[in-house]
């Protein structure tokens, strides 16, 4: 299935191709918001999409793509297990615990949570 932006608890959501192409540089974020702009407002990205770098903070590489989703206004939500991330990283989970406090940036296990998420109003 490639890129599609589907209506999920009443929310246009680029829904990500789980074998679609990687996230690896600030560019590939910047090409998904720009498919976000053609009428969605949340991008679905599956978990292994995002370049290992992503989970590996030190890398900045996190911090570099969740802000070009706030900088233009485009919520992200990151789909799937990465409970294998998380046990190697306390600072990990701190980022994912408080992201997941937010409206911006969300980790969730599957899209139904993010629907539930959604239709919470989130």
């Amino acid at each position: 299935m490639p890129d599609q932006i589907q209506e999920r608890a009443g929310v246009p959501v680029l829904v990500c191709d789980p074998d679609g192409p990687p996230v690896a540089t600030e560019q590939d974020a910047l090409d998904l918001i720009g498919a976000a702009f053609l009428g969605a407002q949340v991008v679905a990205v599956p978990a292994n999409r995002l370049d290992e770098r992503f989970f590996s903070l030190g890398t900045r590489f996190a911090g570099d793509v969740m802000q070009k989703f706030v900088n233009y206004r485009v919520r992200l939500a990151v789909v799937g297990d990465i409970s294998t991330q998380l046990a190697g990283s306390s600072a990990l989970r701190a980022l994912v615990h408080e992201s997941n406090q937010g409206g911006q940036v969300w980790f969730v296990p599957d899209l139904d949570a993010l629907d539930a998420r959604l239709h919470a109003g989130g």
